[in-house]
């Protein structure tokens, strides 16, 4: 079994001093080689020490010795920590997108209402062209591959392929539900360097997560699939959707309670957006009040002593606030490739740039990286979702993301707000 250890107090702050002399140490080289100017290299570690004096709300986690600040960081020391390092030593151009989701397959022995690939309706893509493309994103910076389908144990000929392109520049997790998967592919998985697996946990409740699914066999599936990967010593990781309530009724709580007994590693709590299942859905709004109460709960079990038996938690309501990273679709930090090909900012936002199996994957690319030059503080996937709906219904399509064409008539005329703090100041440290 590969339990996560928490770095946290003295610890943490002995962590901080060792990871900042690393990064100094390993881009001394690029200097004596005439690589970069002492200029730059100046700017690069200030960029960097900016980046990680941001992420300190977070509960770093060890996984297999090696240290996570967050989620989509890669653990350190690794060669793919050092390759999301590269984003901020581009000062030419826009720094480079370093995360992307990959969808491998819309199989799925389940049906969530609210599932945001719930529309993507279509053939997966020729495993071919997305190994292409795969290569192409490890050579302009990806160092995380967060992998899913639907399920991607159901299509594992294809995951296995997927995983054994990418090489250790990056960092690879898998979203599963535990369907289709057994001892011998966790196994594969794991010696293909397969750092994580992540399972959907909506409820504490083994009633409620089998509605919730779709399906009576989902909970003890899901503990089955977990069994296997402490047994194989291949870490795991949580994902959560939490309505508003669920932070005042105790089943945040429970939840936290049940992730720890399943020694995970680390939590996502995954804020409910109006896409796929949900686009038409208007009653998941959060207060201020209600996301005030939220980051304090998050920062509590994150922080406090009491809670430094709880795996780490990285909650979307607090990395996406304006004073941390903000809305980082499009490319500025992340973006997504759905399993029919489609090329989009976000998951949860259901538009499309082009098809990498029709479109070349360069100019879609930079067509969307144009519509996100800078990290904002709107939520597109909330402020667009009625809109888009509208598109949806108007024109009586049958599947989503909108075509390219649609897509247009969104990204023409939206507001994505203002710049956040974040990027605008990494941006001037030129």
């Amino acid at each position: 079994m590969i339990k996560g250890n928490n770095v946290t107090g003295r610890q943490k702050t002995v962590f901080n001093l060792r990871l900042k002399l690393s990064v100094f140490f390993h881009f001394i080289p690029l200097l004596w080689n005439g690589d970069i100017s002492f200029k730059r290299f100046i700017l690069l570690l200030k960029r960097l020490l900016f980046f990680v004096s941001r992420m300190q709300h977070n509960k770093f986690v060890t996984i297999n010795g090696k240290t996570r600040i967050g989620l989509y960081v890669p653990g350190f020391p690794s060669q793919a920590f050092y390759t999301a390092c590269q984003k901020f030593s581009q000062f030419s151009e826009r720094m480079p997108c370093t995360t992307v989701l990959l969808s491998i397959t819309s199989a799925c022995p389940y049906s969530c209402n609210y599932c945001y690939q719930k529309l993507d309706k279509g053939k997966d893509v020729y495993i071919e062209i997305l190994i292409r493309t795969v290569s192409k994103l490890q050579k302009m910076g990806i160092a995380f591959f967060n992998i899913e389908g639907g399920e991607p144990f159901l299509v594992y000929d294809r995951l296995k392929r997927l995983c054994s392109a990418i090489d250790v520049r990056s960092e690879i997790w898998i979203n599963s539900t535990g369907a289709g998967m057994d001892r011998e592919k966790l196994v594969e998985l794991k010696d293909l360097h397969v750092t994580a697996i992540m399972f959907s946990l909506h409820s504490p409740d083994a009633d409620a997560f089998n509605r919730f699914m779709g399906s009576n066999s989902a909970w003890d599936t899901m503990l089955d699939g977990v069994k296997m990967c402490h047994d194989i010593g291949l870490p795991v990781a949580f994902n959560t959707c939490l309505m508003r309530d669920d932070f005042y009724n105790g089943t945040f709580e429970r939840i936290m309670v049940l992730v720890r007994d399943f020694k995970a590693c680390l939590i996502q709590i995954i804020k409910p957006k109006p896409a796929g299942g949900w686009l038409e859905k208007e009653a998941i709004e959060f207060t201020p009040e209600d996301l005030a109460y939220i980051k304090t709960q998050v920062n509590r079990y994150n922080s406090q002593k009491e809670f430094s038996g709880y795996p780490a938690i990285s909650a979307q309501i607090i990395e996406e606030d304006k004073g941390v990273f903000g809305c980082t679709a499009g490319g500025i930090d992340r973006f997504y490739i759905n399993a029919k090909g489609d090329l989009q900012p976000c998951e949860f936002l259901n538009i499309s740039f082009g098809n990498i199996a029709v479109d070349n994957f360069e100019d879609i690319y930079q067509k969307m990286r144009s519509c996100f030059a800078w990290g904002g503080d709107c939520y597109l996937c909330e402020s667009c979702s009625k809109t888009i709906h509208k598109i949806y219904q108007e024109n009586s399509l049958k599947s989503l993301p909108l075509p390219p064409e649609l897509s247009e008539m969104i990204y023409s005329s939206w507001d994505r707000g203002r710049r956040t703090d974040l990027y605008e100041r990494l941006e001037k440290i030129k």
